[in-house]
């Protein structure tokens, strides 16, 4: 019986591009409010990596850089060196939220992957596996760039808020390396990245926190970032 996909919850999500001096104050007082996500080390911290798909003409690239209201990303991703927990993610954005779809791959799928080796995918039994081997076939689908970052996370339950700070974005196009710790191009460029989601609300005590003077919105999107270091 194949696993159905999970039901899309669209959330609002807020970005801003800060420098590492906002960042450090921001910390410092997210801290006194708010608790660390449970997957932190003792600092607050861990690293995130995505190894990103797209089209052979970009698709995905030129739609969010276009800001189409309507698009997907695929993208594969761990946490820290720790590749027991490996997830595919489907990335949706509709009307400016965003929703996640998720499912789990071990290493060995990941190598086929790489490997080019993808009918495995239809015996997963779970939707968004088959639907990643239909995107792989039909619109070929291929590996393009790896990102990576430092994380800092915190979370508040009502209105299901979560915040992080990004610092340190990396990438690499050397797709072979995805598992294994490279040293990668850092492209952050001095900058860190705030990002807010929720579901319906957000609470007066996180835009407290959060506020932060002559900070604009903006559609800072790290794909977009590492693809100009094709």
């Amino acid at each position: 019986m194949i696993k159905k996909k999970e039901i899309l919850k669209l959330r609002n999500e807020k970005k801003y591009n800060i420098n590492y001096v906002d960042g450090f104050i921001l910390s410092q007082k997210l801290k006194k409010f708010f608790r660390y996500d449970k997957n932190s080390d003792s600092h607050g911290n861990y690293r995130v990596s995505s190894l990103y798909f797209d089209t052979p003409s970009d698709k995905a690239l030129m739609q969010n850089m276009s800001g189409i209201n309507q698009r997907e990303k695929f993208r594969i991703r761990y946490y820290n060196n720790d590749l027991s927990f490996i997830r595919l993610e489907r990335k949706i954005k509709i009307n400016g939220r965003c929703a996640k779809q998720t499912a789990l791959l071990s290493k060995t799928d990941v190598q086929k992957i790489l490997d080019g080796e993808i009918n495995f995918l239809l015996q997963k039994d779970d939707a968004l596996a088959i639907e990643f081997y239909s995107k792989l076939r039909g619109q070929l689908l291929k590996p393009k760039t790896i990102v990576t970052y430092d994380r800092e996370a915190f979370i508040y339950h009502p209105g299901n808020v979560r915040i992080t700070i990004d610092r340190n974005l990396r990438t690499t196009t050397k797709i072979d390396v995805f598992m294994q710790i490279n040293k990668h191009i850092n492209v952050s460029d001095g900058l860190a990245v705030l990002e807010i989601k929720y579901d319906e609300f957000l609470p007066d005590l996180v835009k407290m926190a959060v506020c932060l003077d002559n900070r604009p919105l903006t559609a800072y999107s790290k794909y977009i970032v590492s693809r100009k270091y094709d």
